[in-house]
């Protein structure tokens, strides 16, 4: 007999192999490559021969999943781009050429082997628009029909794997039911919402027709290998009692986990499922029967001093690493695990008596609300986990706290809520209705007469079955804050009252319900109506002096990007600026539009491009434009901030984002390329922010923090058209946690420098130790409304200086002469030296931005390294009085 010891380097790799064996079966991977598809007309086999790895598949074209079928045509240069130009004219459309024109199969090999003993391998689909059929190596997966776009799907496909491991998966997919006759309308002729799917694909005032009406596997799909137990759909609950505060030691809070666990065995199984939260684990022994599928609740778990989890500019988001596992009683190995990310946090929300509206608080503490409306990130539901980094990134960069997700589109994929929890945004989401198609309002332009739209969809159970299954899919994300049962409009009664009354309570009982986005509910002006908007571009005072609904779910503007982005999109034959021509008999605004930016929904800017003199061309249009922006969203989210708690609890602006070559509503264009009004509104944002009232004249402070600020410094200077600095004042001020106070009146000082050219205004936030807090920077009109001055302003040059941090990471620092003349509204931009093109996304701490006499300033800037990569990289930079320059980036 061998009693020889084993080395201790023998001992450390058994060790090794034994902790590795515990975790080394569950695991998943996604089938996103090798996918190939054709039209179903021009396929002869049944799904079963079709999907037999012995039939020769010949002729077929790579097709795009997660993706569309339109994605797969374009990316094969069958259609043109239809974000660009008429190009979309150019694509048939569904309504016209029928269902079967977009009716594809699509098929994917693959390798996985019948797996041994109780594992099991599961297939995943996370959604497919809008009904398919599934067959695997010559079987028929879904032996019940699979239908609409936001079920999740998961089958046990042991069973169905090839003994060479050699696997065909071929799924053909059907077009929403019923596509909806694009005519013009909202949602087109309406009928496109008596599918359970997406609402604007048939076309909206801010996008055309998606001509197939986004049919295909649009979401992801993946093989998932578990032993004979999985875990599915954990639940998270954290419960955070009292009021907290965002430092210090911290009272316990409440951590309650249950999930629904599946035994695929043939025989009972015995084990402990368990979780590790901050080095503590908490187990609980369960069995499971013979095919049982039960939901088990694990012990409370009271964590002590824990990380509480705040919204962005309130607190750090902190995110705590959570496995979840099942590991049986008679195996080695783990069944199956789940890795989250939990964030601790407690939301909840109060009727304000005084405001007539809905009041926010998050871990105990109030939240003015300032939230961006999102439609989604690609029309063509071209998602990636970079592309939802960089808009909610974007969205975060702009102050905001909430982002709300409109009803015509969809519930949000899981990547959107991780970078919503990372960055501490806080989510509204809708469900699928509108006042638009569902009825709400009279519209000549529908098929259907009201009281039919109120009872759309046609299926109200696959509506319930897809809302819970949504529910399950978000509901652990910290970020997610409230449901909203549609978008101007409530469910069908027999829709609202079990979601309300029975889902919700089941599935998620921890966020507000409220049953529509202007709800009586959300908010109610003095005489208890309810609404939102306007929409349109405003006069800067409508914001200080007219009071609208005290929780404005949507209000919005302009967001005509510059040349670079218009370029981006528009052939040169209609690069044209539109030309304002006065107003009609009826005072409504006349303008000359080309007819690419009307096919693109552009929103007009009117007369307020006019103040700063006659446009020369498409550049100068788009350079004053872009002060426009800034003015309206700063103006905006100022004028509800100087009123926080008194006529207001919130707003939401009507849009941050377009999913398409839109003209209208956004801080960054489709191509992820910020214009001013990102700028502008992070200024009109800002936490702690010193703010002009273009009515009175007034100077007030708002104070967002939870905590008072004492000692802080408002500075104010003015200055003329020559950059001549005139100080006001330096004055203490004193402020209360969240709140907002009016400073003092400079009215008559401001108003007699302006008089005849327009003058400067800045006003800064210093504390004790002189560092800046905020610095914010106006343009005055002359006595007429005219900026005049502006016109022949001084040309101005600035020293640019940029320094690398780290790969991606810029500090550019802009130094004006003292003796020179403002600096007036420099854009920056990292460009690619080759091609003369931005590079996007990059993300700075300030842009568009003014340096005086003798000022330096500092702008961190940030991109991914890939995107520089291999690139030679310059930073550009232009003003209203700044000259183009160009500084070579040696990395």
């Amino acid at each position: 007999m061998n009693t020889a010891i084993p080395s201790t380097k023998t001992i450390y790799l058994l060790t090794l192999l034994t902790l590795f064996s515990l975790f080394s079966f569950a695991q998943s991977y996604e089938l996103n490559k090798g996918w190939i598809f054709r039209n179903y007309k021009e396929v002869s086999l049944s799904g079963e021969k079709l999907s037999d790895p012995s039939s020769v598949i010949q002729g077929w074209k790579p097709a795009t999943v997660p993706g569309t079928v339109l994605t797969g045509m374009l990316n094969n240069q069958e259609i043109p781009d239809p974000f660009f130009g008429m190009n979309n004219n150019k694509i048939p459309d569904i309504y016209t050429v029928g269902r079967d024109y977009y009716t594809y199969w699509f098929v994917n090999d693959f390798e996985e082997g019948i797996p041994t003993g109780d594992k099991q391998v599961w297939l995943h689909f996370r959604g497919i628009n809008y009904s398919c059929e599934i067959f695997l190596n010559g079987k028929k997966v879904n032996t019940k029909p699979f239908k609409g776009m936001y079920i999740r799907k998961r089958f046990n496909i042991t069973k169905l794997l090839a003994s060479n491991g050699k696997n065909r998966l071929a799924v053909i997919v059907y077009p929403p039911d019923v596509v909806g006759n694009p005519n013009g309308g909202q949602g087109g002729d309406g009928t496109i919402a008596k599918n359970v799917g997406l609402q604007y694909t048939a076309g909206w005032d801010w996008i055309k027709p998606i001509r197939d009406r986004n049919t295909g596997i649009w979401d992801k799909v993946t093989i998932e290998k578990t032993g004979a137990i999985s875990i599915i759909d954990p639940h998270i609950i954290t419960e955070v009692p009292g009021k907290r505060e965002t430092s210090g030691i911290q009272q316990p809070a409440i951590i309650k986990v249950s999930t629904t666990l599946r035994n695929a065995a043939n025989r009972p199984i015995s084990g402990a499922l368990q979780y590790r939260l901050d080095g503590q684990l908490v187990k609980q022994s369960v069995t499971l029967r013979p095919q049982e599928e039960k939901e088990i609740k694990l012990p409370d778990l009271i964590l002590k001093n824990p990380k509480l989890w705040w919204p962005s500019n309130y607190g750090q988001p902190y995110l705590y690493p959570m496995e979840l596992s099942f590991v049986p009683n008679a195996a080695k190995t783990t069944s199956d695990k789940k890795d989250l990310k939990i964030g601790i946090r407690e939301i909840q929300t109060y009727w304000n008596p005084h405001t007539r509206s809905r009041e926010v608080a998050v871990n105990g503490q109030k939240i003015f609300i300032k939230g961006g409306n999102w439609i989604i990130s690609d029309a063509m539901l071209r998602f990636s986990k970079e592309r939802y980094d960089a808009e909610i990134r974007f969205h975060r960069d702009m102050n905001l706290n909430l982002i709300r997700i409109w009803g015509g589109a969809l519930v949000e994929r899981p990547e959107f809520y991780e970078a919503c929890d990372r960055y501490g945004l806080l989510v509204f989401q809708d469900f699928w209705m509108s006042g638009d198609c569902n009825g709400r309002w009279e519209d000549p332009l529908k098929k259907d007469d009201q009281w039919t739209r109120r009872q759309y969809p046609d299926d109200h159970q696959l509506f319930l079955e897809s809302a819970a299954d949504m529910i399950k899919m978000i509901r652990n994300h910290p970020s997610l804050a409230f449901y909203c049962g549609g978008n101007e409009i409530t469910p069908p009664d027999d829709i609202l009252v079990p979601l309300r009354d029975s889902i919700l309570p089941k599935l998620d009982g921890t966020r507000w319900f409220v049953d529509y986005s202007n709800s009586d509910a959300m908010s109610q002006n003095d005489i208890g109506g309810n609404g939102d908007g306007p929409y349109g571009i405003q006069d800067i005072k409508t914001f200080w002096a007219d009071k609208t609904w005290p929780f404005n779910s949507e209000v919005g503007s302009v967001g005509v990007g510059d040349l670079e982005s218009l370029k981006r999109f528009l052939p040169e034959e209609n690069q044209i600026a539109p030309l304002f021509t006065g107003f009609n008999a009826e005072g409504r605004v006349q303008e000359t539009v080309d007819s690419v930016w009307q096919y693109h929904t552009y929103i007009g800017y009117g007369e307020h491009i006019a103040p700063y003199g006659k446009t020369n061309n498409l550049e100068d249009f788009a350079n004053k434009a872009q002060l426009v922006n800034y003015n309206q969203y700063r103006g905006l989210m100022e004028g509800f901030s100087a009123h926080m708690w008194d006529w207001y609890t919130g707003t939401i602006i009507w849009k941050t984002q377009n999913p398409w070559t839109s003209l209208r509503g956004q801080m960054y264009d489709y191509y992820l390329d910020p214009n001013a009004g990102l700028y502008g509104l992070r200024s009109g944002s800002e936490p702690l922010h010193a703010m002009y009232n273009p009515v009175d004249g007034f100077v007030s402070i708002v104070n967002n923090h939870f905590e008072k600020r004492n000692n802080i410094m408002l500075v104010i200077h003015a200055y003329d058209m020559q950059g001549k600095a005139y100080p006001i004042t330096k004055v203490f001020a004193f402020m209360e946690p969240s709140s907002v106070k009016k400073i003092m009146s400079i009215k008559k000082q401001i108003d007699e420098l302006a008089k005849d050219k327009g003058a400067f205004l800045r006003l800064q936030l210093m504390d004790a130790g002189q560092h800046l807090l905020s610095d914010n920077f106006y343009w005055l009109p002359d006595a007429k409304g005219y900026y005049s001055g502006l016109t022949d302003m001084a040309n101005c040059k600035l020293d640019i200086k940029v320094k690398q941090i780290t790969p991606g990471e810029y500090a550019v620092t802009l130094a004006n002469n003292e003796h020179d003349n403002i600096a007036f509204f420099n854009r920056l931009a990292l460009v690619d030296n080759l091609t003369h093109q931005r590079i996007l996304p990059t993300f700075y701490s300030d842009n568009y931005l003014s340096v005086v006499p003798g000022e330096k300033k500092t702008v961190m800037i940030s991109v991914d390294p890939a995107l520089t990569r291999g690139k030679q990289v310059v930073l550009t930079n232009a003003g209203w009085n700044v000259k183009q320059t160009a500084v070579l980036i040696s990395e």
